[in-house]
């Protein structure tokens, strides 16, 4: 399914709790992960009913409800632009070893092996046509958000969930365990929300979950909640 918020952004998602995004430039669409395996060919309709082809490919993590169809993707828009940053591409090999600035807790989930080699390795600063690259850690060590320099959306990914209750990731919802079972490390979860915060959003969007206009008092109230049960 398919949803539009504001004039640059459109929800994809499937299984009514596993969500990505269209982000609309002047040259085309940026798609900001690739969702469960299958999604492509729905993406690429989205995009071809919009009128605008699928230029960049950019993901916000390396699980695999994140990168599922990221080979499959590459296949049909060969010519994109595929970019995420040296660690999602590490995990992304296969290598899920940790490194020695992160903190030392066990992953969850190990993420998934693609095939797809980044075409540009992104870091924090970094822009991605208007998204600007924010560095997010905690629900995994790879974990970056964007956000619209046009019109303030964040995507989040993983670092809230706002299905039901809106939440830091990792603080436990029994309707919808699975981002708080794939979390590494929810304390500094706890510190790349706040500095999400702290860009003052006008619309928050993640990865599982409703879009949220206006989310300051939300994300407030997430953070102040993941701080009494850490």
């Amino acid at each position: 399914m398919a949803t539009k918020h504001g004039e640059n952004l459109i929800k994809m998602t499937r299984m009514g709790a596993f969500s990505a995004y269209l982000v609309r430039e002047e040259d085309g669409f940026t798609l900001v992960d690739t969702g469960l395996p299958g999604s492509a060919n729905s993406f690429l309709k989205t995009a071809d009913d919009e009128g605008l082809p699928i230029n960049r490919v950019t993901l916000t993590h390396a699980h695999d409800d994140h990168t599922g169809s990221l080979d499959q993707i590459a296949g049909l828009v060969p010519d994109a632009e595929y970019l995420w940053t040296a660690r999602t591409a590490q995990f992304l090999s296969g290598d899920v070893s940790m490194m020695e600035n992160e903190a030392q807790a066990e992953l969850k989930v190990t993420s998934s092996v693609r095939s797809t080699k980044a075409t540009q390795i992104i870091q924090a600063g970094d822009k991605v046509g208007s998204l600007e690259v924010i560095a997010s850690p905690g629900h995994t060590p790879d974990h970056i958000a964007f956000f619209d320099t046009r019109d303030g959306t964040l995507i989040a990914g993983d670092a809230f969930v706002t299905v039901g209750k809106p939440a830091v990731t990792g603080i436990f919802r029994w309707y919808f365990p699975f981002p708080t079972m794939a979390t590494w490390h929810v304390p500094t979860g706890i510190e790349s929300a706040e500095k999400l915060l702290a860009l003052k959003p006008s619309r928050l969007a993640v990865g599982h979950g409703k879009v949220v206009e206006n989310p300051a008092d939300v994300m407030q109230a997430a953070i102040e909640e993941a701080k009494r049960k850490m």
